[in-house]
């Protein structure tokens, strides 16, 4: 019996965890930050600021409020789609056939997946269109106003960075996220006659910076805006997956709305992956971004 039926599907458990496994390693917050279990309803994190410190109390002396700020994070699940036409001999190949190409529809679907996550969560857009996203709003850390600014400067990158540190106060710093020019750039600093950020010259991503979860992607410069962001990615910065990541095998109509018309007509059927992604930034003040053109 073929792999693929014309009906609507899940991909295997064990082509999921490929799926899960695989944004892991190409996206820059997934690497850097935690993974979070969210319901198809949204997912609410309860966080709580101490407003005080703690306080010495000596005998018969009266005890005082340090304060505490509770204020709930939201994260929704947003909808995203992956889908493409292929000829419809696709479904009546043999099933060791149907498996690779669904094996590379998967390995495909992964990789778009995780830039996708960076690419909202970063800078609010539509990964396909690149336009700002209702959908998304305040929701990353272009668009929230909580997020620190340092002006980049292309000729002091590492003072950039010791600045966009030095903002973020008590905060902790667990994880620094590079756009390429922004590491290229920091691989040709000098102190001295050492150059001690050099093992990220030519393309290199030593995955630490300092001793500190550092990734360099592509995605952090998209829009030609942001050079890095630095923050508490472990701890201020959640995301996840909700419900099963769906796929189907439309073999009528025009579902990708295309001037192609349909698919029957074309002796073509059509691929597609749909996902609920949610993530949440718990804290904004724990996040400096270097940035061009704000």
């Amino acid at each position: 019996m073929p792999a693929v039926q014309n009906s609507t599907g899940i991909f295997p458990a064990t082509v999921v965890e490929t799926i899960f496994n695989k944004t892991k390693g190409h996206s820059t917050l997934a690497r850097l930050s935690g993974r979070e279990p969210v319901d198809m309803t949204g997912s609410e994190v309860v966080t709580f600021t101490f407003d005080g410190e703690v306080n010495i109390v000596g005998e018969s002396q009266p005890k005082t409020n340090g304060g505490i700020t509770v204020a709930p994070v939201m994260m929704q699940p947003i909808k995203v789609e992956y889908g493409a036409r292929v000829s419809d001999e696709f479904m009546y190949c043999a099933e060791e056939k149907q498996i690779e190409f669904l094996t590379a529809f998967n390995d495909g679907y992964s990789r778009k997946l995780a830039r996708a996550l960076d690419i909202m969560a970063m800078h609010g857009v539509n990964p396909r269109t690149g336009a700002a996203s209702n959908l998304i709003g305040t929701n990353s850390f272009d668009t929230n106003t909580g997020v620190t600014v340092i002006t980049y400067d292309a000729s002091a990158v590492y003072d950039n960075l010791d600045a966009a540190v030095t903002a973020l106060g008590d905060n902790d710093v667990t994880g620094y996220a590079l756009g390429k020019d922004f590491s290229s750039k920091l691989s040709k600093v000098t102190v001295g006659n050492d150059r001690p950020f050099a093992a990220f010259q030519l393309g290199g991503n030593p995955g630490a910076l300092n001793g500190v979860a550092a990734d360099v992607n592509s995605t952090v410069g998209v829009g030609d805006k942001d050079k890095a962001i630095v923050g508490d990615f472990e701890n201020a910065f959640k995301w996840g997956i909700a419900k099963d990541i769906r796929f189907e095998v439309i073999p009528y109509g025009n579902p990708d709305n295309s001037e192609l018309g349909d698919l029957k007509g074309h002796n073509q059927v059509f691929l597609r992956a749909e996902t609920y992604i949610a993530w949440g930034i718990l804290d904004a003040a724990a996040f400096s971004r270097v940035a061009a053109g704000e």
